[in-house]
């Protein structure tokens, strides 16, 4: 395939506004790409709705029975203020080796290399083995995209999961990757004047109980792992109140864990839920948690077949030798391991770290170079 159709395909990504929504249009693209080989025995075109408008696509291409599977997420995050933008974030513009637009690091060019990749392979009928693609909506606010594929068995039976994340430009390999939770926690107080306090309840006082002994509990969580670091928290939003003289009937506050394998999520939610116990035993207190798309904690090996694989195929294409590493964020990963089977998942993609910014972008060297290692490392894989 000429660089000017890779190009046209990342660029049609990028037009499509898919934040946190619509991403059956993403999957429609990507669909319509593999529809001139839907009627060949080793192609399989799959796409799964979530909800309305936004639906996953699972494409399989190939034979056999080991699978090798690549994963990119179809949404984005929003493009914020736009006048902070140099161009339309929504139509990509090359400037300086770099094409600008929302995606284009976060992964809309993951997800394009991984496509032209399959596409490549059809177009000169060498498919190495069977290969397959899952496209997931919903990523950015809480892998149920995953979820969904993962429960309805679509990552069941991998022989190796690469995700298509961006990982410094292909020099970095991501075998870990940190958990979630994102926790709400709402007091219920009693309304009264100001003038007459003891007539209420204040639940801003029993919501500030919480945020106070809540940070030196999470501080007992203080084991260090050797490649993500520690657990940490944040208090990130805190509000209550109906006017400033009255007694507040109502606060709430949400929080933002990251945790570590050695602190599995069951065990942060029991330590939270006995601290709500402890203060609801208090008179007058009313404290309720709730918990917002959890995401385990991914841990890897980084002695893995796949990961030697992946360090053998690097140092054929790139110059660095690649580094392994755990990433901060959450990803797919954290869904995708709940599949049925043993085998390893790396977070590996084009991109840099303009994710989430303005002017995010990506270079045009790393996004060619990234097709042509996902080529090399399907062959090498099947070999």
């Amino acid at each position: 395939m000429k660089k000017e159709k890779q190009i046209e395909i990342l660029s049609n990504l990028i037009a499509i506004d898919s934040v946190n929504d619509k991403e059956a249009e993403v999957a429609d693209y990507i669909a319509s790409l593999f529809t001139p080989y839907k009627d060949r025995e080793d192609v399989e075109i799959q796409q799964i709705p979530y909800t309305p408008g936004r639906n996953n696509l699972v494409v399989t291409i190939g034979k056999g029975s080991k699978i090798l599977g690549f994963s990119g997420h179809e949404d984005v995050v929003d493009a914020g203020d736009l006048s902070a933008w140099d161009s339309d974030p929504y139509k990509a513009e090359i400037r300086d080796g770099k094409l600008y637009g929302r995606g284009a690091t976060d992964m809309k060019g993951g997800l394009a290399a991984l496509v032209i990749m399959m596409l490549e392979f059809l177009e000169a009928d060498n498919t190495p083995g069977k290969i397959r693609l899952l496209a997931t909506v919903g990523e950015e606010t809480g892998e149920y995209g995953a979820a969904q594929l993962t429960r309805e068995g679509y990552a069941d039976g991998l022989a190796g999961l690469i995700i298509a994340e961006p990982c410094d430009e292909m020099q970095e390999i991501g075998i870990s990757a940190k958990g979630v939770i994102d926790y709400t926690v709402t007091a219920s107080g009693k309304g009264a004047h100001s003038s007459k306090p003891d007539e209420g309840v204040n639940a801003i006082d029993h919501l500030i109980d919480f945020a106070n002994e809540v940070r030196s509990l999470m501080a007992k969580f203080d084991k260090v792992d050797p490649v993500l670091g520690k657990l940490t928290h944040v208090q990130s939003v805190f509000h209550g109140g109906e006017q400033i003289n009255s007694v507040p009937s109502k606060a709430k506050m949400k929080g933002n864990i990251r945790t570590i394998p050695a602190y599995p999520n069951q065990v942060v939610f029991d330590a939270l839920d006995r601290l709500i116990d402890q203060l609801n035993q208090k008179s007058g207190y009313d404290l309720n948690i709730q918990y917002i798309f959890p995401e385990e904690a991914v841990s890897g090996d980084s002695d893995s077949s796949l990961v030697r694989l992946i360090k053998s195929v690097h140092a054929q294409i790139y110059s660095a030798p690649v580094k392994v590493g755990g990433k901060s964020g959450a990803s797919d990963a954290s869904e995708f391991l709940h599949a049925e089977g043993d085998f390893s998942i790396v977070q590996m993609g084009p991109g840099n770290h303009t994710e989430h910014q303005s002017n995010e972008n990506i270079a045009l060297d790393d996004f060619y170079q990234a097709i042509e290692f996902y080529k090399k490392l399907a062959e090498a894989f099947f070999i």
